[in-house]
Parts: C-alpha cells; structure tokens; sequence
C-alpha cells in the first residue's frame, strides 16, 4: 500500500506522509486520524490518496461506496447532530467492496458541541475495519477529548505556501512599500505616493483573492461526489474561499516578520514596535473577518494600520 507514490511533490517528502507510509507497511494505521495545517485543500489531498491505499482504490477514493464524508453545512457553516448521526450509523455496516471504510471529516473544528460528543463515542469505540481521518485549519477548536483519541499529524508549512506568479509579485511589491515606509515620509508627496501604492496593493490583494479562491473551487467542485445537497456545496465554496484568505493573510505575517529581520540584519534601526503593532493589526482583522467584516475593510485597516506603525518617529 503506497501513500508516497500517490502524492505529488513536496507532499510526498514532508514527514507526516513518510510516517504513514511506515504505519501501512507494518499494518499499524491508526483508527483515528487527525490532519491539520493552513490548507483545507492540502489536508484533503493527503486524506483521499490515505483513503484510495486502504479501500484499495488509488486515484479513485471520491465517490467510491465505503467513504463516507462529513461537512458543514447551511449558511452557519456548522456540522450538525443529525448529519453526525447518519455517518455514523453508516460505517457501523459492513464494507460494500473489499475490506475497510473510510469516515472522512471535512473541518471537523466546525462541530457543534451535540456533534462533538457524538463522535467522540465513535472514536472510542471505531467499527471494525474503518479508519476515522478528521481535517481542520484550526486543531485546537476542537475538543480535546477529541484530540486526545486521534494521532495528530501536522503538514509543514513549505507545502501549503500558494504557488503563482501573480501572488509572489504582490508580495514583493508589498515588502518593498514595507521598505519605503522605514525610510520616512519626509513631504506631502512621500505620504500621497505611499498612499496611492497601498490602495494600489489592497485592489490587486481582492483581485488575486478572488481569482485563487475561484480556481480552488472549481478544483474542488469537479471533486465532489454526486448527489450532495446544494447547502453543503454552498458551505464548502465558502469554507474554501475563508481557507484561501485565511493563507493569504498568514503569508502576509511570515513576510512582514522576515522583512523586518532582514532589515535588521542589513544594519536598519528599525524598533520593534512596529512588527509588533502590525501583527498586531493584522490578528486584529483576521478575528473581525470571522464575524463577518468585509474583505476589503479589513486590509484596509490593516494596511493603514502598517503605515502608521511603520512611519512613527524614532
């Protein structure tokens, strides 16, 4: 059973991918499997080549009779008791091919607490024959009890970073504003020209924001299995759209932070303050975006925020 080959580079490098791997070849996989890191799309790759190994159907695990899923669903984006119930009285069969069943659960923070305890008497108590994988960008909304019943694997940064031309150039743009802000406003048209370049950033930001999350989805749409209800498919568009941000942002902060370290290698006086208020902005909105604040609204803040913090006098 090879999970390795059926992983595309760097997946297949990372360690949690080799682990499993030696976990198949000596049989010991366990029944409850916890998988988590930036990327819900990156978790779901490594969870159905998992899945397509042990019901002995590589490349084809989507769709196939002894994988059951479990999503959020509706506008609160929530995975509900009753749908929690149903999978779960799914797996106690027997499997219709082979000899294993697969219980996948898609952003299993997204439990209410119903649900939550519900599972957890699964995970306790695993039907024979059924791997139990649970996904999430966010391990430690989950409950512990529920942690604590599963072997945690997390996927290294480097594999979830997003790949294009097109992000790499803002990001690039973006430290170099970064870079004229340290220098000093020192006129009216120093501050103008910076203004400019940050509504110049925050329209390419949504553009690119757009475009990735709409790319994603239509991966993710061609993907899904037949016949799931449109508030599920509804609920997983928009948790990928919220996974696309949520790297977006998170890509921000490692390059803020690594541009200040490298100014401060390259000799610049640079306080540490300013990181720190432009983290600070920057963890403000990623909460504010979770009740609902506009995209937009929020890097603007943020980025108004960073040339504030930037330019203060030292």
């Amino acid at each position: 059973m090879n999970l390795v080959s059926a992983l595309d580079e760097p997946l297949r490098s990372c360690r949690p991918v080799k682990i499993l791997q030696r976990s198949l070849d000596k049989n010991r996989l366990a029944h409850g499997i916890l998988l988590h890191g930036r990327s819900l799309a990156t978790l779901e790759a490594v969870a159905l080549a998992l899945a397509g190994v042990l019901l002995e159907a590589p490349g084809k695990a989507s769709g196939h009779p002894d994988l059951f899923t479990l999503r959020p669903s509706h506008k609160a984006r929530r995975i509900r008791i009753d749908a929690t119930r149903e999978m779960i009285r799914a797996i106690q069969h027997s499997p219709s091919q082979g000899n294993r069943k697969v219980a996948l659960v898609y952003e299993a923070d997204r439990m209410n607490i119903a649900s939550a305890n519900a599972f957890l008497k699964t995970l306790e108590e695993p039907p024979a024959d059924t791997n139990i994988l649970l996904l999430t960008t966010r391990p430690y909304n989950l409950l512990e009890t529920i942690r604590s019943r599963t072997f945690s694997f997390r996927l290294p940064v480097d594999v979830d970073a997003l790949a294009g031309e097109d992000w790499a150039n803002w990001l690039s743009d973006y430290k170099n504003w970064l870079a004229g802000l340290v220098q000093g406003v020192r006129s009216s048209g120093d501050k103008a020209d910076r203004v400019i370049a940050l509504y110049g950033l925050l329209t390419r930001f949504l553009n690119l924001q757009k475009s990735l999350a709409d790319s994603a989805w239509n991966e993710e749409k061609a993907a899904l299995p037949e016949g799931l209800a449109d508030e599920e498919k509804e609920a997983s568009k928009t948790g990928l759209a919220k996974g696309v941000r949520q790297r977006l942002l998170r890509e921000i902060e490692d390059h803020t932070r690594a541009f200040f370290t490298q100014s401060i290698d390259a000799g610049q006086d640079i306080p540490y303050p300013a990181l720190a208020g432009a983290i600070a902005s920057l963890e403000r909105i990623t909460g504010l975006l979770e009740v609902n604040l506009s995209d937009g609204a929020a890097l603007e803040f943020f980025l108004l925020a960073s040339l504030r913090h930037w330019t203060a006098r030292r």
